[in-house]
Protein backbone atom coordinates (compact mmCIF):
# COMPACT_ATOMS: atom_id res chain seq x y z
CA UNK A 1 0.00 0.00 0.00
CA UNK A 2 1.39 3.21 -1.21
CA UNK A 3 1.50 5.78 2.09
CA UNK A 4 3.36 8.93 2.01
CA UNK A 5 5.34 8.92 5.55
CA UNK A 6 3.23 11.75 6.87
CA UNK A 7 0.39 9.36 7.14
CA UNK A 8 1.75 6.39 7.98
CA UNK A 9 0.54 4.73 11.14
CA UNK A 10 3.61 2.99 13.32
CA UNK A 11 1.88 2.43 16.25
CA UNK A 12 1.51 -1.45 17.03
CA UNK A 13 -1.22 -0.32 19.91
CA UNK A 14 -3.59 1.62 17.54
CA UNK A 15 -3.21 -1.00 14.59
CA UNK A 16 -4.21 -3.44 16.92
CA UNK A 17 -7.18 -1.92 18.06
CA UNK A 18 -8.09 -0.53 14.44
CA UNK A 19 -8.17 -4.08 13.75
CA UNK A 20 -10.19 -5.29 16.55
CA UNK A 21 -12.70 -2.26 15.95
CA UNK A 22 -12.64 -2.95 12.04
CA UNK A 23 -12.59 -6.61 11.61
CA UNK A 24 -14.87 -7.39 8.40
CA UNK A 25 -12.43 -7.34 6.05
CA UNK A 26 -11.22 -8.42 2.43
CA UNK A 27 -9.60 -11.79 2.34
CA UNK A 28 -7.32 -11.62 -0.97
CA UNK A 29 -5.39 -14.27 -2.75
CA UNK A 30 -4.67 -16.01 -6.09
CA UNK A 31 -6.39 -19.08 -7.37
CA UNK A 32 -5.77 -20.77 -10.74
CA UNK A 33 -4.19 -17.52 -12.19
CA UNK A 34 -6.71 -15.47 -11.10
CA UNK A 35 -7.24 -12.87 -8.17
CA UNK A 36 -9.75 -13.41 -5.51
CA UNK A 37 -11.47 -11.30 -2.56
CA UNK A 38 -14.11 -12.44 -0.13
CA UNK A 39 -15.87 -10.16 1.74
CA UNK A 40 -15.33 -11.93 5.49
CA UNK A 41 -14.83 -11.17 9.35
CA UNK A 42 -11.22 -11.61 10.00
CA UNK A 43 -10.04 -11.55 13.84
CA UNK A 44 -6.83 -10.49 15.07
CA UNK A 45 -5.75 -13.53 17.86
CA UNK A 46 -3.19 -14.98 20.03
CA UNK A 47 -2.48 -18.79 18.43
CA UNK A 48 -1.93 -21.70 20.74
CA UNK A 49 1.98 -20.83 20.14
CA UNK A 50 1.61 -17.30 21.78
CA UNK A 51 1.85 -15.38 17.95
CA UNK A 52 -0.62 -12.74 17.00
CA UNK A 53 -2.14 -14.20 13.66
CA UNK A 54 -5.14 -13.51 12.09
CA UNK A 55 -8.38 -15.52 12.13
CA UNK A 56 -11.38 -16.34 10.03
CA UNK A 57 -12.90 -18.74 7.73
CA UNK A 58 -14.46 -19.22 4.43
CA UNK A 59 -16.73 -21.31 3.10
CA UNK A 60 -16.00 -25.05 1.48
CA UNK A 61 -17.62 -24.09 -1.94
CA UNK A 62 -15.87 -20.83 -1.35
CA UNK A 63 -13.09 -21.77 -5.14
CA UNK A 64 -10.96 -19.43 -3.32
CA UNK A 65 -9.75 -21.77 -0.66
CA UNK A 66 -8.28 -23.77 -3.64
CA UNK A 67 -5.24 -21.66 -3.63
CA UNK A 68 -4.26 -21.75 -0.63
CA UNK A 69 -2.77 -24.56 -0.78
CA UNK A 70 -0.86 -23.52 -3.90
CA UNK A 71 0.37 -20.38 -3.02
CA UNK A 72 -0.51 -19.38 0.86
CA UNK A 73 0.40 -16.00 0.37
CA UNK A 74 -2.28 -13.61 1.19
CA UNK A 75 -3.67 -9.76 1.43
CA UNK A 76 -6.19 -9.16 4.11
CA UNK A 77 -7.46 -5.06 3.74
CA UNK A 78 -9.22 -4.13 6.15
CA UNK A 79 -11.08 -0.34 5.93
CA UNK A 80 -12.08 2.50 8.50
CA UNK A 81 -14.20 5.81 8.16
CA UNK A 82 -13.30 7.38 5.00
CA UNK A 83 -14.58 10.49 3.56
CA UNK A 84 -14.42 13.25 0.08
CA UNK A 85 -12.63 16.80 1.30
CA UNK A 86 -13.51 19.67 -0.70
CA UNK A 87 -11.38 22.17 -1.63
CA UNK A 88 -13.88 24.86 -1.07
CA UNK A 89 -13.28 24.05 2.62
CA UNK A 90 -9.66 25.82 2.88
CA UNK A 91 -8.71 29.41 2.87
CA UNK A 92 -7.18 28.93 -0.15
CA UNK A 93 -7.12 27.13 -3.12
CA UNK A 94 -6.42 23.43 -3.17
CA UNK A 95 -7.15 20.54 -4.93
CA UNK A 96 -10.09 17.93 -3.65
CA UNK A 97 -8.71 14.89 -1.78
CA UNK A 98 -10.17 11.56 0.67
CA UNK A 99 -9.23 11.39 4.03
CA UNK A 100 -9.33 7.58 5.33
CA UNK A 101 -7.88 5.10 7.83
CA UNK A 102 -6.61 1.57 5.95
CA UNK A 103 -4.74 -0.91 7.29
CA UNK A 104 -3.39 -3.81 5.09
CA UNK A 105 -1.86 -7.08 6.65
CA UNK A 106 0.54 -9.57 4.22
CA UNK A 107 0.81 -12.75 5.66
CA UNK A 108 1.65 -16.85 4.98
CA UNK A 109 -2.67 -18.72 5.13
CA UNK A 110 -3.33 -22.42 6.33
CA UNK A 111 -6.50 -24.36 7.02
CA UNK A 112 -7.43 -25.32 10.81
CA UNK A 113 -8.56 -28.21 12.28
CA UNK A 114 -11.98 -28.82 13.25
CA UNK A 115 -11.61 -28.15 17.03
CA UNK A 116 -9.57 -24.62 16.11
CA UNK A 117 -12.54 -23.75 13.57
CA UNK A 118 -14.92 -24.23 16.31
CA UNK A 119 -13.02 -21.80 19.10
CA UNK A 120 -12.71 -19.02 16.38
CA UNK A 121 -16.08 -19.37 15.42
CA UNK A 122 -16.94 -19.27 19.30
CA UNK A 123 -15.00 -16.05 19.76
CA UNK A 124 -16.40 -14.70 17.11
CA UNK A 125 -20.28 -15.09 18.05
CA UNK A 126 -19.58 -13.92 21.34
CA UNK A 127 -18.07 -11.13 20.52
CA UNK A 128 -20.81 -9.65 18.07
CA UNK A 129 -23.60 -11.17 20.91
CA UNK A 130 -22.24 -9.11 23.16
CA UNK A 131 -24.79 -6.46 23.03
CA UNK A 132 -27.40 -8.02 21.88
CA UNK A 133 -30.60 -8.25 24.15
CA UNK A 134 -31.03 -11.87 23.95
CA UNK A 135 -27.19 -12.79 23.49
CA UNK A 136 -27.01 -16.54 21.43
CA UNK A 137 -24.13 -19.29 22.52
CA UNK A 138 -22.82 -21.35 19.61
CA UNK A 139 -22.65 -23.89 22.83
CA UNK A 140 -26.68 -23.03 22.97
CA UNK A 141 -27.47 -24.29 19.53
CA UNK A 142 -29.10 -27.62 18.75
CA UNK A 143 -26.60 -30.02 16.67
CA UNK A 144 -28.75 -29.88 13.72
CA UNK A 145 -27.74 -26.32 13.21
CA UNK A 146 -24.15 -26.80 14.37
CA UNK A 147 -23.73 -29.35 11.61
CA UNK A 148 -23.85 -26.15 9.07
CA UNK A 149 -20.55 -25.57 10.77
CA UNK A 150 -19.07 -28.78 8.64
CA UNK A 151 -19.64 -26.55 5.32
CA UNK A 152 -16.91 -24.10 6.39
CA UNK A 153 -12.72 -23.94 6.48
CA UNK A 154 -11.22 -22.28 9.62
CA UNK A 155 -8.14 -20.39 8.84
CA UNK A 156 -5.05 -18.76 10.73
CA UNK A 157 -2.48 -16.40 8.78
CA UNK A 158 0.73 -15.79 10.01
CA UNK A 159 1.20 -12.10 9.55
CA UNK A 160 4.56 -10.98 7.83
CA UNK A 161 3.99 -7.75 7.35
CA UNK A 162 1.62 -4.80 8.46
CA UNK A 163 1.17 -1.50 6.44
CA UNK A 164 -1.18 1.36 8.01
CA UNK A 165 -2.13 4.38 6.63
CA UNK A 166 -4.24 7.13 8.49
CA UNK A 167 -4.74 10.35 6.10
CA UNK A 168 -6.29 12.84 8.08
CA UNK A 169 -5.26 16.08 6.53
CA UNK A 170 -1.82 16.35 8.97
CA UNK A 171 -0.15 18.77 6.23
CA UNK A 172 -3.09 21.38 6.81
CA UNK A 173 -2.49 24.11 9.16
CA UNK A 174 -4.70 24.38 12.57
CA UNK A 175 -7.23 27.18 10.90
CA UNK A 176 -7.93 24.85 7.31
CA UNK A 177 -7.67 21.71 9.81
CA UNK A 178 -10.15 22.90 12.17
CA UNK A 179 -12.55 23.94 9.43
CA UNK A 180 -12.15 20.27 7.48
CA UNK A 181 -13.71 18.69 10.83
CA UNK A 182 -16.05 21.67 11.12
CA UNK A 183 -17.35 20.79 7.49
CA UNK A 184 -17.58 17.02 7.70
CA UNK A 185 -19.57 17.56 10.89
CA UNK A 186 -21.88 19.56 8.73
CA UNK A 187 -22.62 16.89 6.37
CA UNK A 188 -24.42 14.37 8.26
CA UNK A 189 -22.72 11.81 7.05
CA UNK A 190 -21.47 8.51 9.62
CA UNK A 191 -18.53 7.90 7.81
CA UNK A 192 -17.57 12.15 7.69
CA UNK A 193 -18.33 12.82 11.34
CA UNK A 194 -16.30 9.01 12.11
CA UNK A 195 -13.51 11.09 9.95
CA UNK A 196 -14.12 14.40 11.76
CA UNK A 197 -13.74 12.25 15.39
CA UNK A 198 -10.92 10.65 14.66
CA UNK A 199 -9.01 14.08 12.98
CA UNK A 200 -10.18 15.52 16.59
CA UNK A 201 -8.52 12.61 18.23
CA UNK A 202 -5.01 13.92 16.88
CA UNK A 203 -4.90 17.00 16.89
CA UNK A 204 -6.42 18.88 19.67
Amino acid sequence: MYTPQLYKNEDPEAIKTFLKENSFGILINQTNGKLCATHIPIELEINADGKEVLQGHISKLNPQAEGFAENDQVLAVFSGPHSYISPSWYDHENVPTWNYIAVHVYGRIKITDETVTLEGLKKLVDKYEANSENPIRLEDLSAKTMREARGIFGFEIEIDEIQATKKLSQNRDDHNYKNIISELKKTENPQAIAVANEMSKCRK
